[in-house]
Parts: C-alpha cells; structure tokens; sequence
C-alpha cells in the first residue's frame, strides 16, 4: 500500500488535485490570502505528514512538474510578444531595475544573515530566493547552499510577494503598470507573475519578462558579492 502511496501517479495527483482545490477556493472567496498556490502548497504538505512520505520520495515523484517549470517560464514568452510595443523605449530602465533589484536580494540576505549569526549554509541557501525555482535551486548548490531550503524559500518568497505586492505598491503609490509587473515578477518570479497576470496584460507581461532578468542577474552578480562581501 505504501508503495502505491508514494508512486509517481500519486504524486502527481496529489499535486494537481490539491492544487485543483485551492483554483476552486480562489474563485469562490476571490481573496488573495487563499491563492492557490499557498492553498494547494498547504495541502500537498498535510498529506505528505499524514501519509508519512519524505522529501526524497515526494521530489523523485514529482520530478515531471519540475522540468515543466523551464517551459512554463518560457511560455511567458507569449505575454511579452503581445505587450511588446509598451515596452519599446524603456529597455534600458527595466534592465537596470532588474539588476539593482537582484544586487539588493542578494546583498540584504548575507547583510541580515551575518547581522543574526546565520550560518554560511543557510545564507547561501536564502540568497537565490528571488530567482525562479529551476535557476535558485543550482544557484543555491553551487555556493554551498541546501537546494531543499532553497525550494521552501523560494516558494514562500513569492506567495509573500503575491499576496502583500499589489497591497504595497498601492500604498507606495507606485500604479503604472511596467513599475508594478517588473515589481512582482523580480521580487517573487512565477508566482508573483501569476498575480500580475490578474493585475492586467501588461503587468503580466513584464513580471514574466522580470522573471528572466532577475535570474540572469542573480547569475551574474551572486558572485561578485560574494567576492565583495
């Protein structure tokens, strides 16, 4: 019995179908503090305690989602294609908002880490959460990080972004819709995207746009602050 538990299929239905089940909440109650990412994320765990199944087994079973994660990101593309003639003349302004956007991810985690007596494992753990899951997870073991801390950060990272974002830069006053997607999509990459897409098109669009800026510049700069730091 444990082993048709803990198989692929089940895997995968357990995924979708709690995932399933947080997309039927959302749209009942329409609030973005039952996202169902978060819903579908609480679930998944739930089970998993109450089935007793590890890490290890969930992630080998759940393998397929995470190559589909590239693609999805990829997908995005699309949104871009459709919103492009906003974004003609600001290429240079949201190139260099996603590159301070990504120094300070990474620069505020070692700074707050060190101010706490984190140590080295657990910072180079947290210092990708900004980036998509498929580049923080090779980011995080290539600097001595733990990729499963990683993945739990990363994930709450952009529900935090999803849900309080829209709420902040209203406060902010920040309401052209460029200023909000490169917001939401470089501070909590695909999920965050998934609330902008609500937002509007073109916030949509330049979030998934974020999404691939921020991982390249957290490619790139991660190791120039270490090397400063």
């Amino acid at each position: 019995m444990k082993e048709i538990i803990s198989s692929t299929p089940a895997m995968l239905l357990l995924v979708v179908g709690s995932y399933y089940l947080g997309t039927m909440l959302y749209r009942r109650l329409r609030s973005a503090w039952v996202h169902p990412v978060a819903v579908g994320m609480i679930l998944t765990l739930i089970a998993l305690l109450v089935l007793d199944i590890d890490y290890p087994t969930f992630q080998a079973g759940t393998a397929f989602l995470d190559f589909l994660l590239g693609p999805t990101v990829v997908a995005l593309g699309y949104l871009l294609y459709e919103q492009i003639e906003h974004l003609r003349g600001r290429e240079i302004t949201i190139f260099i908002a996603t590159a301070v956007g990504g120094l300070i991810g990474i620069a505020s985690v070692i700074l707050l880490g060190h101010l706490f007596g984190l140590d080295s494992i657990l910072i180079a753990s947290l210092q990708p959460k900004s980036a998509t899951m498929p580049i923080a997870l090779p980011l995080s073991a290539r600097w001595g990080g733990l990729p499963s801390i990683t993945a739990i950060v990363v994930f709450i990272t952009g529900i935090i972004g999803s849900l309080i974002g829209p709420w902040l830069l209203d406060k902010c006053g920040i309401t052209h819709p460029i200023a909000r997607g490169l917001a939401l999509g470089s501070a909590s990459h695909g999920i965050g995207t998934s609330r902008a897409i609500e937002l509007g098109a073109l916030e949509g669009a330049v979030s998934g746009l974020a999404i691939g800026l921020t991982g390249v510049a957290i490619s790139l700069l991660l190791p120039l602050v270490e090397w400063m730091m």
